[in-house]
């Protein structure tokens, strides 16, 4: 993996403050080869390349011997999320079970009947290694996905399993794209999925387009990226997606903001939080707030204000005439609209768009993507480094050797 090029960032500990001035100057590391934005703007570039190493690969041999009994998508962080992904394109009417498996290994109700998906953008991570390892063992069929010339790829090999190479160019996190095409093509010739080559090109372009929306050339009055980001300056944000899909997105929003940000975030589909995380709106960073305020303090008297929440939500319609997959609930999303209104919390309500799930999905993630290395730069904080995850992988490689 390159190292990181943010020339004057490297090292940094970074500000408290998010100054806004550095969002609007020049940003010539970060654009360059290597740099964050760099890697977020080839998204659209990485869906096509690796689209058609995928059709190289051979992935048409898994329909020869039928449709699986499950698909076993085994993986963490980014590989996971693959995973998820899957789910949500699918939909709810796919005709066997998918499961996004993010521990060493495989379920042990995992045989010949079934098929494994190990992802990795590395190729060396354990959880997939084994994964690769035990699916062979068992007899089911593997496909594996990752980085060439790695431990994978041999793995692969020596099982005569099908391998599709993801050139690695960033680290993991930015190369959602190119881990996930490969699933969901996988997926296709199982028969799990529709997807047809002008909905992989629409989702290119639409990639390319936000790209040029959240370039670091344009000023933050009309680049949403930097304008999101410095609206969740100094918050805690809250990021919900008011149906399946739009809470994958959501999770993925509070993956880059933890890591390339280093916000705290909770995240998840409304489904879930409207049975009891919604309560954080009446909570000491919500509603409580503004009612602690002392109406006759100084505004101008220190330089502290409490810390809020700020509501991100995603929403997805659902596409209509699409028999395929049942129209969402809104009636959620239109409630935490309302209640954050009323408690005077602010709430920035997005809204996908596209003519399949995938490009939907595309438009929900590729923006927040960018708005997550925006708010790291806002603070001087270098997206492409975490050391903090570089520390806890030196730890545990330590403790294995004692």
């Amino acid at each position: 993996m390159p190292h990181s090029e943010e020339a004057g960032l490297a090292g940094v500990t970074g500000d408290r403050h998010a100054d806004p001035e550095r969002l609007d100057g020049p940003q010539e590391a970060s654009n360059r080869p290597g740099g964050a934005l760099w890697a977020l703007a080839a998204a659209g570039p990485q869906l096509r390349e690796v689209a058609h190493f995928a059709a190289e690969a051979g992935l048409g041999v898994l329909a020869q011997e039928g449709r699986p009994r499950a698909v076993v998508v085994a993986g963490v962080g980014t590989a996971a999320r693959t995973g998820d992904i899957l789910q949500t394109v699918a939909g709810p009417r796919c005709p066997v079970p998918v499961m996004a498996h993010r521990s060493a290994g495989i379920p042990g109700w995992v045989g010949a009947a079934d098929v494994v998906l190990a992802v990795s953008a590395s190729g060396r991570s354990p959880e997939a290694l084994a994964a690769a390892e035990a699916a062979a063992r068992r007899g089911a069929r593997l496909v594996a996905i990752g980085a060439p010339d790695s431990p994978l790829q041999s793995l692969a090999e020596r099982a005569r399993a099908v391998f599709v190479p993801v050139p690695r160019t960033a680290p993991a996190r930015m190369s959602l794209w190119g881990l996930t095409v490969p699933v969901l093509l996988a997926a296709r010739e199982l028969g799990l999925v529709r997807l047809a080559e002008a909905d992989i090109a629409e989702t290119a372009r639409r990639l390319d387009e936000d790209a040029e929306r959240c370039r670091g050339e344009a000023d933050s009055f009309v680049n949403p990226a930097k304008e999101l980001a410095m609206n969740l300056a100094g918050t805690i944000p809250v990021v919900w997606g008011g149906s399946p899909l739009a809470g994958v997105a959501a999770r993925r929003f509070g993956d880059m903001l933890a890591a390339n940000s280093r916000y705290p975030v909770i995240a998840g589909e409304l489904g879930e939080a409207g049975r009891g995380r919604v309560g954080l709106l009446d909570g000491v960073f919500g509603s409580l707030t503004r009612q602690s305020n002392d109406i006759f303090a100084d505004p101008l008297e220190g330089d502290e204000q409490p810390t809020r929440l700020r509501i991100v939500l995603f929403r997805d319609d659902g596409l209509e005439g699409d028999d395929s997959v049942p129209l969402p609930d809104s009636r959620r999303a239109d409630a935490v609209e309302k209640l954050a209104e009323e408690r005077g919390i602010h709430c920035d309500v997005f809204k996908a768009e596209g003519g399949c799930s995938l490009e939907r999905l595309a438009s929900l993630i590729a923006f927040p993507d960018f708005t997550s290395v925006y708010l790291a730069l806002a603070h001087n904080l270098d997206p492409m480094s975490v050391p903090a995850v570089s520390d806890m992988k030196d730890h545990i490689h330590s403790g294995s050797r004692q």
